[in-house]
């Protein structure tokens, strides 16, 4: 069934089994002396394709148990609303349309001279700012660069540092979009779970000691749980990465410019590399793809050879946009309600939920999280049965379910939220 002399020739006959269906997930592949006797190749032509087929993701080697197929990745959930759904939707983890910005106010700002290919990746505009306000956040000298949003930069850092079928530590329950990348680009989750104060240091050092290349953390706002860094979790983390400097260290700060929370350095004074992520898709909305990345310069160097400008950069349309806005005191004055907004949302919600004897912890962020014991569907279905469509937590999780709901509070006034803290003491109840 197998065919092939050369690695890539039998690593291309399995993966179109498995395409095909031939090979199924879950089956065990030829051990390698046994395929390379049937094939009359050298033992290291076919122990190559093998290896292939693990960096690739098709595969997973299993040691002296031998090498089983993991097959196509399957759909995966995706982040966003429901436009066709009768029910008020609060799954969608978007920004209130209320509180972003009248983009067209600053259309009259954009530079009218065209940029071409060699102009400078970054408006320099854009890089002053940005430079004055990443400077608090650093751990050293950092370059600026600017990607077409956070999971954007944090793929292009990755590849930039990490082979395929690398592992990356990751919180769990996880953002789901960081989880789909990180499959569809090769990469091996190893999640670390959290609790109210961000990750979970002792599982932190666990994946670090198992051979994690690469911590993507959140440090205010944490999606989907809503979670941030305390000032003493910070510090524990900080003190665990110290011992492992050669990890490159991401810090995905995608709600700096709103989060009702400190921010608490992280980051090692030793890492070698690292890069801290800001954003503007909650502040200036998901359209506008932009996001701002401070990196140590070899890490700014890798990513540059990624946002070349020949093809690669982010348009400077954007970049002036995002621009006008942030330099705006006008703007900045909203902002300022923007931020109490969400608080204020989180404060609501939490409190009308304690009155029926649910006491959650006050988060941060767009999203409220009621975590479960067991499988969220049930309840789920029984709010939309009450008009409500929430996420339901399993997706968020990396390697296995994470019971819990998450529920978009962007949308919400004052009436909905007790009807809603109601309605999920009367879901519980059945």
């Amino acid at each position: 069934m197998i065919d092939g002399k050369t690695a890539n020739e039998i690593f291309d006959s399995i993966r179109q089994h498995v395409a095909t269906g031939t090979l199924a997930s879950g089956e065990t592949l030829p051990p390698v002396r046994e395929l390379a006797t049937t094939l009359n190749v050298n033992r290291n032509t076919v122990a190559a394709a093998y290896k292939r087929l693990v960096t690739s993701g098709l595969a997973l080697s299993l040691g002296r148990n031998g090498t089983v197929i993991k097959g196509m990745s399957s759909p995966v959930a995706l982040e966003g609303s429901n436009p066709d759904t009768p029910l008020t939707d609060l799954s969608g983890g978007n920004p209130a349309p209320t509180c972003l910005p009248d983009l067209s106010r600053y259309f009259a700002k954009i530079n009218k001279s065209p940029r071409l290919y060699g102009d400078a990746v970054v408006s320099p505009e854009l890089k002053t700012w940005a430079t004055r306000w990443m400077q608090d956040a650093l751990p050293g000298v950092g370059e600026i660069d600017i990607t077409s949003g956070a999971i954007d930069a944090i793929e292009r850092l990755l590849c930039a540092h990490l082979l395929p079928g690398d592992s990356v530590a990751v919180e769990d329950p996880c953002f789901l979009s960081s989880i789909n990348m990180l499959r569809y680009a090769g990469f091996s989750a190893s999640p670390v779970t959290v609790d109210n104060e961000g990750m979970q240091p002792d599982m932190l050092e666990a994946a670090l000691q198992r051979g994690a290349r690469a911590v993507i953390l959140t440090p205010r706002a944490h999606n989907p749980t809503g979670c941030s860094l305390s000032a003493s979790r910070a510090a524990q983390l900080q003190n665990i990465l110290t011992r492992y400097p050669q990890v490159l260290v991401i810090v995905d700060d995608h709600f700096a410019l709103l989060s009702a929370s400190r921010w608490h350095p992280v980051i090692a004074t030793q890492t070698t590399h690292w890069a801290v992520v800001r954003s503007m898709s909650k502040t200036l909305g998901p359209d506008l793809r932009l996001a701002i990345v401070a990196s140590d310069p070899v890490t700014s160097a890798k990513l540059r050879l990624r946002l070349n400008p020949g093809s690669q950069w982010v348009s400077h349309l954007l970049q002036d946009l995002a621009c006008a806005c942030l330099n705006d005191e006008e703007y900045q004055r909203k902002l300022v309600q923007t931020q109490q907004f969400y608080a204020t949302q989180q404060q609501k919600l939490t409190t009308a939920l304690r009155g029926y004897g649910i006491d959650l912890p006050v988060g941060d962020g767009l999203n409220l999280w009621l975590p479960l014991t067991h499988h969220s569907q049930s309840l789920a279905f029984a709010l939309a049965k009450s008009g409500w469509l929430v996420r339901e937590g399993e997706v968020f999780g990396v390697n296995t379910p994470s019971h819990g709901l998450r529920i978009t509070l962007s949308t919400l006034n004052d009436s909905d939220i007790h009807k809603l803290a109601a309605d999920i003491h009367q879901a519980q109840k059945r």
